[in-house]
């Protein structure tokens, strides 16, 4: 996520100069090599203290600990915003920062099952929903400005409040990484009587799958994050797949056909 950001900024030359924090000497070389980023550094108080913005985009336990222990580096006025997944606790420690920064959190609803610098792809946020969740102290100049960047790279930017964004992805991003993985799970369970349930999966499996091999770090930081939004998500899952177990089970066409055709008209209506 972050590499893509850097990508998309530098070949639109949106920035003055792209400098990315990054953890070990060996992705300095990368990085540059790359041409992800302008220069690439282990070092926090020499890649943030001339920052005119900081982005931070590691999972989010670790951004976390990070907005807390980068304090000391901040340029005073510098904008402090992210690209964390969940919300919430990322905006009650931006809060904590002392008052001669701007914080705004952001999420671009976007993202690639493999990680790391090489997969970085300058065209990743064309279209994709960037949501912003701006504090009560957060200058107006400063929303408009994250607002502006997410339009500049493609995203299409939408302001809402941290607890209404963590409900949200709950449901159309966490609850279907979760169901996903438990998909891979049942049918590795299956594999175990009969192993030619490999061999016969095709695309249906292969779609629904998809996420399930998502980056296990960043999404168990997710789940553990917003874990309140995500138990209240997989409950209404958990009745919803209640109904259509019965209505298999007492052989209800009606019911099983109603259920399908109201699933069938949503997901057209949002993607045909």
């Amino acid at each position: 996520m972050g590499g893509s950001l850097a990508l998309a900024l530098k070949q639109q030359q949106l920035c003055r100069r792209v400098v990315g924090l990054v953890r070990r000497e060996s992705a300095v070389q990368e990085a540059e090599t790359l041409n992800v980023v302008d220069e690439a550094t282990t070092d926090p108080a020499h890649a943030l203290g001339q920052a005119d913005i900081v982005v931070f985009a590691t999972p989010v336990r670790v951004l976390l600990r990070q907005l807390s222990e980068y304090k000391p580096f901040y340029k005073p006025g510098a904008i402090i915003t992210d690209m964390g997944s969940t919300k919430q606790e990322i905006m009650t420690v931006m809060n904590s920062l002392f008052p001669e920064v701007y914080p705004i959190g952001s999420h671009p609803m976007c993202g690639k099952e493999i990680s790391g610098l090489s997969a970085a792809d300058a065209t990743l946020y064309q279209n994709a929903p960037w949501i912003l969740t701006p504090l009560d102290r957060t200058p107006f100049a400063v929303i408009q400005l994250i607002h502006q960047l997410a339009v500049e790279i493609g995203a299409k930017p939408r302001q809402i409040a941290a607890d209404q964004h963590d409900k949200l992805v709950a449901t159309i991003s966490h609850m279907p990484y979760t169901l996903s993985a438990t998909l891979v799970l049942a049918a590795q369970s299956i594999a175990e009587q009969d192993s030619a349930v490999w061999d016969v999966a095709a695309s249906g499996f292969r779609d629904m799958s998809r996420i399930a091999a998502s980056d296990v770090s960043m999404m168990l930081d997710i789940l553990l994050t917003n874990r309140t939004a995500v138990l209240e998500t997989l409950a209404e899952m958990d009745k919803q797949l209640a109904v259509f177990t019965q209505a298999i089970d007492e052989m209800d066409e009606d019911k099983l056909r109603d259920l399908m055709t109201k699933a069938a008209e949503q997901r057209q209506s949002l993607y045909i």
